[in-house]
């Protein structure tokens, strides 16, 4: 039985990590080098999941705080978002929940978390942990690092189970 297929986009202002989170859950490696995305990067992760894996194809869209006509037609066919913030910089969660209001407007009912990452800084980390308490009653929220791996696997298997469901 093949592998079910589902798009996934990864939604974010720039320099949030989506492209280093992409390099540590599919390629296990992390670097220090900031590459700016242009455009979109492609990607695919499969999931072992019942009663067939999922794999997931990742669209790692270019950073920005809102959708512009190109990004728009990025998003069209995703089951699902995968919204980036950066926790030491409050203004990228704002344009993370700003990305996902226009997402949904676009497409019909996407799955979707939100992963906060830099988690290996949290001493610096601007979003308040109540603020995440509060999302989290209408949002799976995950706090994870692209540098160490910590929950960046936990947020992607969430998604593939919303858009197997």
């Amino acid at each position: 039985m093949a592998d079910l297929a589902r798009k996934i986009c990864l939604l974010g202002d720039f320099g949030v990590g989506k492209t280093s989170l992409v390099a540590r859950l599919v390629r296990n490696t992390f670097s220090e080098r900031y590459l700016t995305t242009v455009g979109v990067k492609v990607d695919s992760f499969t999931v072992p999941a019942e009663p067939r894996p999922v794999k997931l194809v990742l669209w790692d869209i270019a950073g920005k705080s809102a959708l512009d006509a190109l990004n728009q037609t990025y998003l069209r066919g995703a089951s699902g978002v995968v919204l980036v913030a950066d926790g030491t910089r409050e203004p990228t969660l704002r344009a993370a929940l700003y990305l996902l209001m226009q997402a949904k407007s676009l497409l019909q009912d996407p799955a979707a978390v939100l992963l906060v990452n830099k988690f290996d800084l949290v001493d610096r980390w601007e979003i308040q942990p109540g603020t995440l308490a509060e999302l989290r009653k209408t949002l799976p929220v995950f706090e994870a690092s692209a540098r160490t791996g910590n929950g960046v696997e936990q947020a992607f298997h969430d998604i593939a189970g919303q858009v197997t469901a």
